[in-house]
């Protein structure tokens, strides 16, 4: 009996540590989702940044003629 005790003891840790794994491991696959959104916003953020900046140079090449 105290072998059995000492055994459920000793798989105690490994096994509660790969529960945790395999929870944080699945919460992060399901905010991955969002994450995609950002990019995308981001990306179309940094396509208006340029367009702006297309623009600004277009301004001062003008206004130096």
């Amino acid at each position: 009996m105290e072998s059995l005790l000492l055994g459920l003891a000793v798989l105690a840790c490994p096994v509660g540590m790969g529960v945790m794994m395999w929870l944080m491991g699945r919460g992060r696959r399901q905010t991955l989702g969002p994450r995609s959104g950002n990019e995308q916003q981001i990306a179309l953020l940094r396509a208006e940044i340029d367009q702006l900046k297309a623009e600004r140079a277009n301004d001062r090449a003008r206004s130096e003629y």
